[in-house]
């Protein structure tokens, strides 16, 4: 497994360009199965979930096709897939499960190993399920595989139970050619959530409320290929943000959409850091002393958990207290170790952490535990006294393009060692 040697106490200074979503990505790519004819889908960000969704495809007998720059891909499944998804790519990653709403759309029967991906807790699919049940379907598990099929899917009117990202999507993959009006009420909002539906629509679908929490659905019969381009990722951003302030640096993020960072950059400014926003890009200076805060995770336009463990490296070299409460899963703390082994000052008691901010961490050895863990502690290291080595790094590369060659561009030094 490859590892990262940090030098740390490096102020990060500099532009930083921020690839395509990756949580956008991970669903509208499997939506594209969906279509009749081709879809090219463009800034998208090379990372191992991407590929991995490519290969399954192609075993699937459709195929994927990289053009340009790399960041543009050419999917053809025009002339149909298998409907059976049981390979190894798709049980490395948690959005396998949105192959299930696609084949269970255009075939009318899906069969998907159960969700990979990050170790951080139990993913339940139960809202899933239900879904797709409501719509008409036959679901069955059983040997790490779920099983729906039906004759004919209707559309109905569906409750979250709780709001689900996941959830939402699948669903609304669904129910896109299911016959009649599918509404899903308590939807999530996340602009992912906004952008597969946007991807939907160019394909020939008749979505309208995303980004609110009800989203009404029409379906169609088909769906045809469509030209689109993957939204920025709101995660990458908010990492390089918080890179800045816990170096120290004067950063500014770009190809963004500064509307999408409005949780982080209220919590930043809270915490002493100058904030510059501008149409498609922020400036982050960090050249005051940090204070304290409070961080509560919660679903979009709250301040997302999939930024808590960067945010929680930053705060430990905060001064004062700060607490952490994760509304969104039940075991994303099993990184604090790891930032303890530097020196961080973290209690644990449930979802809350009480972090007492300290002068400075310190290098160790340290591992990620899942991909936005192993974020934080590139965040940790670049301000840690001396070197730290990281290992894990295959999570990491799950969700951050060439994240060593972005770092070092601005003032960092990572050397990547290959297994």
């Amino acid at each position: 497994m490859d590892k990262l040697i940090v030098q740390g106490r490096k102020r990060l200074v500099g532009e930083v360009n921020i690839s395509g979503a990756k949580n956008a990505a991970v669903a509208v790519i499997p939506a594209a199965i969906m279509a009749e004819g081709v879809s090219v889908l463009e800034n998208l960000p090379r990372i191992e979930d991407v590929n991995n969704l490519c290969h399954t495809i192609e075993k699937l007998g459709g195929t994927c096709t990289y053009l340009d720059n790399g960041h543009t891909l050419k999917i053809d499944c025009d002339k149909g897939t298998a409907h059976c998804a049981t390979f190894e790519e798709v049980q490395k990653i948690r959005a396998s499960y949105y192959f299930l709403g696609a084949m269970l759309a255009r075939y009318k029967k899906a069969e998907v190993a159960l969700p990979g991906g990050c170790n951080f807790g139990v993913r339940p699919i139960d809202l899933h399920l239900k879904g797709f049940r409501a719509l008409g379907a036959t679901v069955e598990e059983g040997n790490g595989m779920v099983r729906a099929y039906a004759d004919r899917l209707v559309g109905t009117s569906i409750y979250m139970d709780q709001v689900s990202v996941g959830a939402t999507i699948n669903i609304m993959l669904a129910a896109s050619m299911a016959e009649g009006v599918t509404t899903i009420e308590n939807a999530a909002k996340e602009p992912h959530v906004v952008d597969t539906a946007n991807y939907l629509n160019m394909m020939g679908a008749n979505i309208k409320g995303a980004g609110t929490d009800v989203i009404r659905i029409k379906g169609v019969e088909k769906l045809h290929g469509a030209q689109y381009t993957i939204i920025p990722d709101q995660i990458e951003a908010g990492t390089y943000m918080i890179a800045a302030a816990i170096t120290g640096g004067d950063v500014l993020v770009k190809n963004i959409i500064p509307k999408h960072m409005d949780s982080l950059t209220a919590k930043l400014d809270e915490m002493n850091v100058t904030i510059e926003e501008h149409d498609d890009s922020i400036r982050v200076t960090a050249n005051r002393p940090l204070h304290c805060a409070n961080v509560k995770t919660m679903s979009y336009p709250g301040f997302p958990t999939d930024l808590q463990p960067q945010i929680a490296a930053l705060l430990s070299v905060c001064q004062g207290q700060s607490v952490i409460t994760e509304n969104v899963w039940d075991n994303r703390y099993q990184y604090i170790d790891e930032l303890r082994k530097m020196g961080a000052q973290v209690q644990i008691d449930g979802r809350v952490a009480r972090i007492d901010g300290i002068p400075r961490l310190t290098g160790a050895n340290v591992t990620a535990t899942d991909l936005r863990a192993g974020a934080a502690m590139i965040l940790a290291a670049l301000a840690a006294e001396g070197e730290s080595v990281i290992d894990g790094v295959k999570y990491i590369d799950r969700g951050y393009e060439e994240v060593e060659h972005k770092f070092n561009a601005l003032g960092a030094n990572i050397t990547r060692v290959k297994a």
